[in-house]
């Protein structure tokens, strides 16, 4: 008899490159120690894969401006992708990812389509911000907010505020073609939950081309299940979905400041959980991403880590259990 635990693999990817302030990469460790300290054996049942990360440069000032690390952070996709694909196409397991900062979402993406190019690839962002920053948008330079224009390929040329030298150029548009898939998402595949703050220049991206985003008002007013269904109904033209489920959703006052970007107004941890195990509990989804834990900014001890722990605990054991 096969055993379930067998059909999921952790994905460990503690590269904070992308991120604007330091710490994301110890969130990882802090969702274990958040399990020990529950007296759940959760990381010794199911096998983990540490993925080889490029942190060692932030000792060192980021030579590309507009795209701080960006020369790392296309290591780490390739290091990514490779393992996202390995496991979802050649083992046929689940990956549940814990990443340090949202920049390396958009390798997992990479690394699910690369091998499935002719499947329509359902994105879920359950994040309060919109990440489609790009070097020609962006006013901070961190890549964490760019992942999501990375999947769609495109610049936003249209709010260009950066002349980006060639360099950065260069290494933009491998990202975007790595995989040999381009784009790697189409924007009636992507569906927002919580996203709530955004720069104008992600406002024009998101109204141009009709993403749907679910607001917290939305998720209060109509109840998690059936925002379930909703989000289900709406794409299920998709052969794939996969969930990328951002801390900072949840609102930095009920549960913690523990993330790089917290947000107020955002979900509680009930609406987080039943939102992401209802919708991991649909055959298509095929991979969990949860990201950027900071246990380094969190208020109110490890609440940050623990909560997060919570949410995917139960989520594995849907995905187990389907």
């Amino acid at each position: 008899m096969t055993n379930k635990n067998d059909k999921i693999r952790i994905l460990e990817v503690p590269s904070e490159l992308g991120a604007g302030t330091r710490g994301a990469s110890l969130g990882i460790g802090a969702i274990k120690v958040a399990a020990l300290n529950a007296g759940n054996k959760y990381f010794s049942k199911y096998t983990s894969t540490i993925i080889p990360n490029e942190n060692e440069l932030l000792f060192e000032d980021s030579p590309t401006q507009y795209a701080n690390y960006i020369d790392g952070i296309v290591k780490v996709y390739n290091y990514v992708s490779h393992y996202v694909s390995e496991e979802v196409t050649y083992n046929k397991r689940f990956p549940i990812v814990l990443a340090g900062d949202h920049s390396t979402a958009g390798a997992t993406i990479t690394g699910i389509k690369k091998s499935n190019p002719n499947k329509r690839l359902g994105v879920i962002w359950i994040d309060a911000h919109a990440d489609l920053h790009t070097p020609y948008t962006t006013p901070s330079g961190n890549v964490h907010g760019m992942p999501l224009a990375v999947c769609l390929g495109i610049d936003n040329i249209e709010h260009q505020r950066n002349d980006i030298p060639k360099e950065i150029a260069e290494h933009w548009h491998r990202l975007k073609h790595m995989g040999d898939v381009y784009p790697k998402i189409e924007a009636n595949d992507l569906v927002f939950i919580a996203l709530r703050d955004t720069e104008e220049e992600e406002d024009f991206l998101t109204n141009r081309l009709g993403i749907r985003n679910f607001a917290v008002d939305e998720v209060r007013e109509k109840g998690t299940t059936q925002i379930v269904k909703e989000v289900l109904s709406y794409l299920h033209n998709c052969d794939m979905i996969y969930i990328s489920f951002d801390v900072d959703s949840m609102d930095c006052h009920l549960v913690s400041k523990g993330t790089g970007t917290p947000v107020p107004h955002g979900l509680s941890e009930e609406e987080a959980t039943d939102l992401v195990c209802g919708l991991v509990a649909d055959p298509k989804t095929c991979c969990l991403e949860v990201t950027e834990v900071n246990p380094t900014l969190d208020d109110k001890c490890n609440t940050m880590a623990e909560t997060a722990f919570r949410v995917l605990d139960r989520a594995t054991n849907i995905v187990k259990n389907r």
